[in-house]
């Protein structure tokens, strides 16, 4: 057993498609379904939504409520990590700790950590 999905509500579907679309797709993740206000990726037998509902309470993500602080993905090696960060800027990505990026995990954990202009971030971890 194992995740089966993650749905991310999202305050802009559009905003969400370019930067975790981007992402996704760098990461070698498949389009999965769209509909109108939401899209997903798959990788194996898991997948991530992002979803615009209509039924949100709040136009805001905050990591440091309760709630997800983070998603964690496998980014490949090294250099692929690297190539993703040189990039990310490009498509609605900041890097989080620029003063420890790629050790900001500890001196074992090569990773860098994103968040998106809406506040959601991702952690990329190199294998």
């Amino acid at each position: 057993m194992g995740l089966h999905h993650v749905e991310l509500w999202v305050p802009s579907l559009d905003r969400a498609v370019e930067s975790w679309g981007w992402l996704f797709g760098a990461l070698g993740w498949a389009r999965y379904q769209d509909w109108p206000g939401g899209r997903s990726w798959r990788t194996g037998d898991v997948y991530v939504v992002v979803e615009e509902s209509p039924a949100l309470t709040s136009r805001s993500h905050d990591r440091m409520r309760p709630g997800l602080n983070h998603l964690a993905l496998h980014a490949g090696s090294r250099e692929s990590l690297d190539a993703l960060v040189a990039s990310a800027s490009d498509h609605g990505w900041t890097l989080m700790f620029p003063d420890r990026h790629p050790w900001a995990g500890g001196p074992e954990h090569y990773a860098a950590y994103l968040e998106d202009r809406d506040g959601f971030e991702v952690e990329l971890v190199a294998t």
